[in-house]
């Protein structure tokens, strides 16, 4: 069981939004995008537990914080999920309420033409809904989840058409529990997710295992009655005593051996659930502490052989698992190991990340980025390369794509010294105090992308312009014209600069003042890598001189990060080549205010505020 499409409705900071997924799932976007939004949205249509949560959903959960009648409506948060992939014993148990589902539309078969319907049979979809709104009676949240489909028309009988979920038959807790749906926030891996709680990871692993072995709590309360705490030989036996011989005088005692005793618990399933904890003893020293006293990247860890053993006991293919930010106190190689783990051995994976670690184990096919405009409509767009483009390309430049998938924008550049040199602009276009307001390059979240080569360049135009994101391209000029079929790719660059030389050494030689590059001489003669085929540089020397010596270094030394040196020597946008200067404040422009890091949306839709 797969989800495939998501709708959100008045839900935090969306308005409105679909997201559609096909099945292992990577969620990129900006901070506050709604990413968080999407996966808290799945887990209260299909967490087992999560209806027991209380309130569950409150005021920030309603778009705009509105959640009181406007206009003789209450506003309703709607959340429609469409799961496929159905086993033959999800068809069996939810078959009143299946749908045919279109792949060609990702809708279902009965809202497309007859054409497509005539030609196309579908799958099977299961459609359920989280439905939630203010009760201003009870001056309280309600919510719950249903089966979508099929609605019946209620009859007016003790306000039934207006009843939340009207017409719907409820999608209950044992429903929700054949999907395997399992959810981990960042915020919940060193707290809620290794206690017993309801819905935790080791409250289903419990579950689990009851459903092989029998009851397992029963078990634990009858064990833990025999605990001996207050024995006759401990300090605590006394007490025990003491107590029985003061309390006998003003109440009746039972009649039997130990009328007062000590208990570890309650002796309940809740207050056990509440105090139970797992104990771990790791390296180098033998003592076992309580899991939350570990460190961040060992919860991490041990989350991740939680999900090994859950894993082992549903079956392969059979859980659908929601996780955010994996990369959170976790090594590179920790998280590539985990997003291995959880893509071969769970149904479904939908994944949140910042990290080109955890980005660079998904295929372009299997990344969908999340947009959200300024009035709260939410969209996605899955990276499709483009039909010419060829997979090894994409496989040799993983770890750039997955940089540059995080990026706000990119500028695509032809090569490795191109690469370093404008950072080094963008540094001095910082410091200049008469370039008031500009944005870095690195704040203003553009990631830089090396091409490899200036024919390159236009090749990946049309790959970031499909993900949405402004492009930017430069090169020097190639020793013959571009291909046509090349050249028609420029167009999909925002602004394309072909620079009026054959290399990027001959504009800083020719642009960049001699002071300047006298200054660099001199430091770049004090770096031990300094060319030994070079001269040293002479104080004395001309000007044409210095110009040909800084030529051949930076040749020599081209791609080692020699011509940012050259760049850092200049002390102001009047120093650096204007071509150089003027691409980067281009950029600054289109990118606008918000470059700075801001959002624009309103705080209290931030999808990073979950209400727990």
């Amino acid at each position: 069981m797969q989800v495939r499409r998501v709708v959100l409705e008045n839900f935090r900071g969306v308005k409105s939004g679909t997201i559609l997924l096909d099945g292992h799932s990577l969620l990129v976007g900006s901070n506050s995008v709604g990413k968080s939004t999407v996966c808290e949205g799945l887990e209260l249509v299909l967490g087992p537990e999560r209806m027991f949560r209380r309130p569950v959903v409150d005021e920030y959960d309603f778009y705009g914080g509105c959640y009181q009648e406007r206009e003789g409506k209450l506003p309703e948060v709607r959340i429609e999920v469409v799961l496929t992939n159905l086993s033959d014993a999800a068809e069996r148990r939810f078959g009143s309420h299946l749908r045919r589902w279109s792949a060609q539309t990702s809708d279902f078969l009965d809202m497309v033409p007859a054409a497509i319907e005539d030609a196309e049979t579908g799958e099977w979809c299961l459609p359920v809904v989280f439905l939630g709104r203010y009760d201003p009676q009870e001056d309280d949240f309600i919510g719950g989840t249903f089966f979508a489909h099929p609605e019946s028309v209620p009859d007016g009988l003790d306000g039934e058409e207006s009843g939340l979920g009207a017409g719907l038959k409820s999608f209950t807790r044992e429903d929700k529990r054949h999907c395997g749906f399992l959810y981990l926030r960042p915020n919940r891996t060193g707290n809620r997710a290794l206690t017993f709680q309801r819905g935790s990871l080791l409250d289903t692993i419990v579950r689990l295992e009851a459903e092989l072995a029998g009851p397992l709590w029963e078990k634990a309360l009858r064990d833990l009655e025999q605990v001996a705490v207050a024995a006759a030989e401990s300090g605590f036996g006394k007490i025990r005593t003491e107590i029985r011989d003061r309390v006998d005088r003003f109440v009746s005692l039972g009649d039997t051996a130990d009328p007062v005793d000590l208990q570890a618990s309650e002796l309940t399933r809740e207050h056990l659930r509440e105090v139970l904890r797992l104990f771990i003893a790791t390296q180098p020293g033998p003592h076992a502490v309580p899991f939350n006293r570990l460190s961040t990247g060992s919860l991490n860890l041990l989350v991740f052989a939680l999900l090994t053993y859950i894993a082992e006991l549903k079956g392969d293919k059979s859980v659908i698992f929601a996780m955010e930010e994996p990369e959170i106190a976790l090594p590179p190689h920790a998280q590539r190991r985990l997003i291995d783990f959880v893509v071969k051995r769970m149904g479904q994976v939908i994944v949140t990340s910042h990290s080109p670690y955890v980005i660079e184990k998904f295929e372009p096919s299997r990344i969908v980025v999340i947009n959200r405009d300024s009035k709260g409509t939410l969209s996605s767009n899955r990276v499709v390369l483009p039909g010419d483009f060829k997979l090894k390309r994409y496989r040799d430049n993983r770890r750039q794509f997955a940089e540059a998938v995080l990026g706000r924008a990119v500028l695509v550049v032809e090569g490795a010294a191109e690469a370093a040199l404008f950072p080094a602009v963008s540094d001095v276009l910082e410091a200049d105090p008469s370039v008031a307001g500009y944005v870095p390059l690195d704040l203003a979240g553009v990631t830089i992308f090396d091409a490899q080569n200036d024919v390159s360049v236009p090749l990946f135009a049309p790959v970031f312009k499909g993900l949405g994101k402004p492009v930017y391209g430069i090169h020097d000029q190639p020793d013959k014209p571009l291909d046509p079929k090349v050249a028609a790719k420029t167009a999909d660059f925002t602004h394309y600069t072909v620079l009026n030389y054959k290399s990027v050494e001959k504009l800083l030689v020719a642009e960049v003042p001699v002071d300047a590059q006298r200054r660099f001489l001199a430091t770049a003669a004090q770096r031990t890598d300094y060319p030994s085929g070079c001269a040293r540089p002479d104080p004395s020397a001309t000007d044409t001189a210095v110009n040909t010596l800084t030529h051949e270094v930076l040749r020599a030394r081209k791609g080692d990060g020699y011509a940012a040196l050259l760049i850092a020597e200049c002390t102001g946008r009047s120093q650096l080549p204007a071509v150089l200067a003027d691409l980067l404040l281009q950029i600054d422009r289109d990118l606008g205010t918000s470059a700075s890091g801001g959002e624009t949306d309103d705080t209290a839709h931030s999808d990073e505020t979950d209400g727990n």
